[in-house]
């Protein structure tokens, strides 16, 4: 098949979820046969970047402003394709599903990744919000298949908008390093600090964690790794609560192998997003055999099930009882680590995940070619 994959970031993966499921992905459909072709961002990487572990890259630019960048760059990649390179199209994010009409008007049929439910995300005001939820009902009307990485997200689907999905989660069987260099660049040691990782926005609840962290003894430092272009005013503010205690580390964004790094040698991991569907960070997480602690949310229980330890901001349990039992023994919740990766290797393995794509985009393609 010759694919195209549009509505992320790009690859080489620097921003998100999006971007490390189109990066994971790409290459191993290139690795099965396939032509692949990732639509990047172009202000993101080198212009003379062409191609990626065997994936071809186009890079296109986009209106660089909190609205309008996604739909921008989608816009613009739909714009560029030419439907004699292409068999099929892979759509990123459900907010591009306005552009649906586009790509088949080329006569490329759409598997549209909706992702979990935008609108519920604090950043957007009343008219995003409307926004999104029309995109929703747009996805479920014209993609000729779409894709969602949860149960509760396809449940969801199939209840409100009377649309069949196809369920594919993201994998977290990636390969873990032994080295420590990023470790020591931030004065850590392994086994030696709690990890979050997150762009610091609203619903991922930075600085609702940094609160509740001032309340846990001893002193096992957070390491907190993310960053976010639009949300300078919650920026500030994990700035000045960070300020605050000694303990904490705000490393930035950090990907590649300075993520994996890190990833591996923590002593936990704890992730505070309460929208979205099924989130590669956790998965990740499970993958790296971490005791994870995780906000009680029906997506985010879904993808741990009983291999983590649950917590609340409001109500019982509180962050910060979970944290100070685990820190006074930590050896005592090994078992949650080997449970992590049974069920990862389970359930969220990536090489499954891509042979559930290649099947479901080579059924798009064989129905192309027999409406042709």
């Amino acid at each position: 098949m010759r694919l195209a994959i549009l509505g992320t970031r790009g690859i080489p993966a620097r921003y998100g979820g999006f971007e490390t499921f189109a990066e994971e992905l790409s290459r191993r459909l290139v690795a099965r046969g396939h032509e692949v072709t990732v639509y990047t961002r172009k202000h993101l990487v080198p212009e003379r970047l062409q191609e990626y572990q065997g994936v071809r890259l186009v890079l296109l630019p986009c209106l660089r402003q909190k609205h309008l960048e996604t739909l921008t760059h989608t816009l613009l990649s739909a714009l560029h394709l030419r439907p004699e390179d292409f068999d099929a199209v892979l759509l990123c994010n459900a907010a591009n599903a306005p552009l649906i009409p586009l790509l088949h008007a080329k006569g490329l049929p759409v598997a549209l990744n909706v992702d979990g439910l935008e609108r519920k995300r604090r950043k957007w005001g009343c008219l995003g919000k409307r926004y999104y939820l029309w995109c929703e009902a747009l996805s479920a009307r014209w993609a000729d298949q779409v894709v969602t990485d949860a149960r509760v997200i396809q449940r969801y689907y199939q209840r409100v908008w009377r649309r069949k999905t196809t369920m594919i989660p993201y994998g977290g069987d990636l390969v873990w390093p032994h080295s420590h260099e990023t470790l020591r660049k931030w004065g850590l040691k392994p086994r030696g600090y709690l990890l979050y990782v997150s762009r610091f926005e609203p619903e991922n609840n930075p600085d609702r964690l940094l609160e509740a962290y001032r309340r846990v003894p001893g002193n096992v430092p957070l390491v907190m790794v993310g960053g976010a272009p639009y949300a300078r005013r919650l920026t500030r503010r994990v700035r000045q609560l960070a300020a605050q205690d000694p303990r904490v580390v705000l490393t930035g964004p950090v990907y590649g192998q300075g993520y994996r790094e890190l990833m591996a040698a923590a002593l936990a991991y704890i992730h505070a997003t309460e929208v979205g569907g099924t989130h590669p960070a956790l998965v990740e997480a499970m993958g790296a055999g971490q005791v994870v602690f995780y906000l009680e949310t029906l997506e985010n229980r879904e993808v741990v099930g009983d291999a983590g330890l649950r917590f609340s901001f409001i109500g019982q349990p509180a962050l910060e009882q979970q944290l100070a039992g685990f820190l006074a023994n930590p050896e005592g919740f090994q078992f949650l680590r080997e449970r992590a990766k049974a069920r990862v290797d389970a359930r969220y393995r990536w090489d499954q995940v891509a042979a559930a794509y290649e099947n479901l985009l080579e059924g798009m393609c064989s129905g192309k070619a027999q409406s042709l």
